[in-house]
């Protein structure tokens, strides 16, 4: 399976935990995230993960940032993205189970990376329930 993550400065450490999880794993990892703790703007990292989830070059997206709404807010401008923005592993669980989620946002600056790996499995592993939940998820992008 097919992963693509990405972060700005407050990220990074969480980034290069989470890809090593997931290579050992087994799972491919396209990074579009900065390598470094010096200031970068989120969007221009969030576009590109946002952009491959849409288009379906792969199968997830992972985003890491401060405070996970700027790289929320921006991958959700897409019509295919459902980004959740999650700090406990009760709460990924319930947006891959209800939103069918396709894009972990994570709150670097609110979570510890031990926590995040395990909302990284968890979000990997939940599958979407469908059913009364597939009829809201549809009326996500009736606006448009």
């Amino acid at each position: 399976m097919k992963i693509a993550i990405g972060n700005d400065h407050a990220g990074t450490e969480y980034k290069d935990s989470i890809v090593e999880y997931l290579h050992s794993k087994g799972y491919e990892v396209t990074n579009y995230g900065t390598n470094s703790s010096e200031s970068v703007d989120y969007p221009d990292f969030v576009h590109p993960v946002a952009k491959d989830v849409q288009d379906q070059k792969v199968a997830y997206g992972i985003l890491i940032c401060g405070s996970g709404n700027g790289v929320c807010m921006t991958a959700n401008k897409y019509t295919e993205v459902r980004a959740g923005l999650c700090w406990t592993n009760e709460i990924v669980a319930l947006t891959r189970q209800h939103n069918n989620a396709n894009i972990l946002c994570i709150p670097a600056r609110f979570t510890a990376i031990p926590q995040v790996l395990q909302m990284v499995e968890t979000f990997l592993t939940t599958d979407f329930e469908g059913g009364r939940h597939q009829n809201r998820v549809d009326k996500i992008t009736s606006c448009l």
